[in-house]
């Protein structure tokens, strides 16, 4: 009997060991759902300044894929978890990240979606702490939906605008090359 339950401890421990990676000192789930949309982890790095970790941050596909334009030009359900390891994350801060990788991510061509720039900042407009989890998530039908520790903040439709978010960790002017790398699964 001892060794049917320790044949059975292994097996769920070494299972459970899979479904979920550590990035940056945090765990992040291997598989994903939202709106009953189960995606799994495509990649995960880490978002630094100057040699600090700032955030891990996850990709979630339906099935894999290391193409970022392909990724970015995608009408499928995706999603990024950014889990922030960092205090020196403010609101502030977060909201000028986001301002430099719209422009960044479009060439400096955001007016076309600059309402909706501005909807997406306001889901920053909170106090930022460390270990605070944002889910950032495309569904086709809804838009991007915007999550913070699990509560939606609020959603945003239009493809050009899920181009251009998902375009800040994936375009040819990445937030971070390591991240995108790592986001890609190289």
């Amino acid at each position: 009997m001892k060794k049917i339950l320790f044949v059975l401890f292994a097996v769920v421990t070494i299972t459970s060991s899979f479904a979920q990676t550590k990035a940056a000192g945090v765990t992040i789930p291997n598989n994903v759902s939202f709106e009953g949309e189960k995606l799994v982890l495509n990649g995960v790095g880490v978002r630094e300044k100057f040699w600090m970790d700032m955030y891990a941050g996850a990709l979630y596909l339906g099935s894999k894929s290391s193409d970022a334009k392909s990724i970015v030009n995608a009408n499928d359900p995706m999603s990024l978890k950014l889990h922030m390891v960092s205090s020196l994350i403010t609101s502030e801060k977060m909201i000028d990240a986001v301002n430099e990788g719209f422009e960044n991510a479009t060439n400096g061509k955001t007016s076309g979606i600059s309402s909706e720039i501005a909807k997406f900042k306001a889901f920053f407009s909170d106090e930022i702490n460390k270990e605070d989890v944002f889910d950032i998530v495309y569904i086709p039908s809804k838009g991007v939906l915007v999550y913070k520790n699990g509560k939606e903040k609020g959603s945003i439709k239009g493809m050009e605008f899920k181009k251009a978010l998902f375009g800040i960790w994936l375009s040819d002017k990445p937030a971070d090359k390591k991240l995108k790398q790592g986001m890609l699964g190289k």
